[in-house]
């Protein structure tokens, strides 16, 4: 049996290195491309350059894909029942005969890799995983589907690949799951673009890992559509992307944009999270008519007549005029700041045929030429502006919203429906820097405020025209640089736009409000409010979003009873798949956390976990003592010598002692919240640790954690372990 692994070990390392062979091949004829192009450099006409500038984006982009797929490129091998075979790796691979060398993982074709079982083997005989270090073969693993059929170059090995992954060290960053992607994953990976689809799982059920590999897939099956706007995916902290954000790229993927729920408004990016009863009122859905009512009171007339001087003409304007302006720009139904030039001009006209009627009683004949000039001073006037201004006044909305917040008697007329204790919890002074719950309310602002100009349409044609354009222009380059099959048309299109420069989607989109995604990812979805899922469907309206989360792990008060009610104000109308094996907690460790989540109450998802594990320690400490007895459990754990990350969760007021105890008692580095996730241990209060996971956990003050951030955000922190947990609980009286 050895020689027969070894032969087969050989007859693999083979193949992958000729799968290599051609993965340089195309990566140097790439680099010659791009190099070519760039010979090109600055001369020529302006569309001339405008297109090898684009060549050399798309062909640095390709060359970079390739290059992130360098490590473990191929993972899997399918043998048919007919006896062919096929490899399964992270991206596609063709001969220069465009016959097949390998398939990317998301093709059709390579669904059997993840699906196949021995009662539906879908027409597989054998399911070889490749494992690979660098470009080195160093293990193969079989299972086959028909017991009776056992081929004489296989060896029945079981979930091999799937364990060795499970009990491989965190390293504060995420990988791709691409070679262990189990059945029910895969389901929900492949399933349709269309409408929202709704993962609910407990802890360690893959839940985030699946939804960026949905993100991958569906850039791969639904590129055409998804290639222009790209995919957003949105996290609930930075230390929750900085995680995640290795993964998509090391699939090949970069039309992926990575953002908070503080970083979905430009010029903004807020990290300051509320206290949980000023978040709650932010997150209603009535503020978006408080917000409405704001901008209202904004268009309001004066209650006397007013006197005005136009070049000396004396001219006394009746409310009645500005009433009647601000009611037909009312009418329109248009944002304020654009609706406000209807009422300039409406106002003016109606002052001009005042001002006409005062120089005629003068005994001055006035005719269309006098009316112009007439309105041309009624213009420039300063009176005059004065007047239009205090009825109407261009706004921004971190001015509308300022204003509210500042103003206690213009909420209160904004905002009938709150509580004078709500309105209160909203104050703040006009400096303090906007909050993670201030965005959504900033972007509803905007929808009402709209532009300052009435350029938008025009614009919106124009670039549709310009398209088109660049279309032409870029199957006519593509055929004059002799690329044909390196890139598309369309795909060279896109890099000709004047104003792009070298912007990538994410740059785009960050600085445009009304950009508009494909598909939308949105993780730990639980923890979203009303108004947070408005200015997402602003982003996506398409209604093409994947929501990964768990109910149970909401740090809400009250938390929602079901994805119904969870996300009503995105949609009432979803699918719902439910992941239920848990490969990332052991199942010692999930008992225990689980159980403490029934005692609270919480509507947790039963979930089988793949492995035992130890099962979890508790250490008691006065409470003073609680930072010393932590710092003991760190120290007990790194001295174990099995390294790995460990993080340290507690209450956000324990965080600063528990970093300067451990600095004093380790030699290692010791990160300090979000930026510190890199060092092998970390200390995080419960917010930070959502969506992580780390070799060790140290949970210190459990009951205090629960009340401080609730019982969602301690089951959080219990559920972070993939080895080991320690509890560290003040002693009893």
């Amino acid at each position: 049996m050895t020689d027969v692994a070894d032969a087969e070990l050989a007859r693999e390392q083979r193949y992958v290195s000729g799968l290599y062979v051609r993965l340089d091949a195309l990566r140097a004829q790439l680099l010659a491309e791009l190099e070519r192009v760039r010979r090109g450099g600055a001369s020529g006409t302006h569309q001339a350059r405008t297109e090898r500038d684009a060549m050399a984006r798309l062909l640095e982009d390709r060359t970079k894909r390739l290059r992130d797929v360098d490590e473990r490129l191929v993972f899997g091998r399918l043998q048919a029942d007919d006896g062919a075979l096929r490899y399964i790796g992270r991206i596609g691979l063709r001969d220069d005969d465009q016959q097949p060398l390998l398939l990317d993982w998301r093709a059709p074709q390579s669904s059997a890799f993840y699906q196949a079982t021995a009662a539906t083997p879908l027409g597989v005989r054998v399911r070889r995983h490749l494992t690979t270090r660098g470009r080195d073969v160093t293990g193969l693993e079989d299972e086959v589907f028909d017991p009776g059929d056992i081929p004489e170059d296989v060896t029945l090995t079981g979930e091999t690949a799937l364990l060795a992954a499970l009990t491989a060290q965190r390293t504060g960053r995420m990988h791709d799951i691409v070679s262990t992607i189990q059945a029910e994953q895969d389901r929900i990976i492949r399933s349709e673009a269309r409408g929202v689809l709704v993962v609910q799982g407990g802890p360690g059920t893959g839940k985030t890992a699946v939804a960026l590999h949905r993100a991958a897939y569906l850039l791969y099956a639904d590129k055409e559509r998804l290639a222009r706007n790209g995919v957003l995916v949105v996290g609930p902290s930075r230390s929750f992307l900085e995680y995640i954000e290795q993964v998509l790229p090391s699939l090949g993927e970069t039309g992926v944009v990575l953002r908070t729920l503080g970083q979905l408004y430009p010029g903004v990016d807020a990290a300051r999270v509320d206290p949980p009863a000023v978040a709650a009122v932010k997150g209603r859905t009535s503020m978006a008519g408080v917000l409405r009512r704001a901008v209202h009171l904004r268009q309001v007339a004066p209650t006397e007549p007013v006197d005005i001087e136009v070049n000396g003409v004396a001219l006394t304007v009746h409310p009645s005029v500005i009433q009647r302006a601000i009611r037909r720009a009312q009418q329109t139904r248009k944002p304020h700041n654009v609706a406000r030039v209807a009422f300039v001009k409406d106002a003016l006209a109606d002052l001009t045929g005042l001002l006409a009627e005062r120089v005629a009683a003068r005994g001055t004949t006035v005719d269309d030429e006098d009316r112009r000039m007439l309105r041309e001073d009624l213009r420039t006037a300063q009176d005059v502006k004065v007047l239009l201004n205090t009825a109407w006044l261009p706004l921004t909305p971190e001015k509308l919203l300022g204003d509210l917040y500042t103003r206690p008697d213009y909420l209160a007329a904004a905002a009938p429906e709150l509580s004078r204790r709500d309105r209160d919890l909203l104050a703040r002074p006009r400096r303090a820097p906007f909050t993670v719950g201030d965005v959504p309310l900033l972007d509803e602002a905007a929808e009402l405020l709209g532009e300052t100009d009435l350029v938008g349409d025009a614009r919106a044609q124009a670039q549709e025209a310009q398209r088109k354009r660049d279309i032409e222009n870029a199957e006519a380059a593509i055929a004059n640089m002799g690329v044909e099959g390196l890139v598309s048309a369309e795909a060279l299109a896109e890099g000709f736009a004047e104003d792009s420069g070298r912007l990538t989607t994410a740059e785009r989109a960050a600085v445009d409000r009304t950009w508009t995604y494909g598909h939308i990812v949105v993780d730990e979805a639980q923890e979203l409010t009303p108004m947070q899922w408005r200015l997402l469907r602003r982003r996506g309206p398409l209604r093409s979003f994947t929501v990964v989360g768990d109910l149970a792990q909401s740090a809400m008060q009250p938390p929602a009873a079901d994805w119904r009610e969870a996300i009503g104000a995105l949609t009432e109308d979803f699918r719902l798949e439910r992941l239920t094996v848990n490969y990332r907690t052991p199942q010692a460790i999930a008992e225990l956390a689980e159980s403490r989540a029934l005692r609270d109450g919480l509507p947790i998802t039963r979930s089988r976990s793949v492995r035992e594990g130890e099962a979890p320690a508790v250490a008691h400490a006065p409470v003073d003592g609680l930072v010393a007895a932590a710092v003991d459990a760190v120290v007990g754990d790194r001295g174990r010598g099995d390294g790995g990350s460990l993080a340290v969760v507690a209450p956000a007021g324990l965080v600063p002692s528990l970093h300067d105890g451990l600095r004093a008692a380790l030699e290692e580095p010791v990160g300090y919240g979000a930026q510190g996730l890199g060092a092998p241990v970390s200390v995080l209060d419960p917010w930070t640790a959502k969506g992580l996971e780390f070799d060790s956990v140290v949970v210190v003050d459990p009951d205090r954690v629960s009340r401080e951030a609730g019982a969602g955000s301690l089951y959080v922190a219990l559920t972070r372990p993939t080895r080991r947990l320690v509890v560290v609980e003040p002693a009893a009286g």
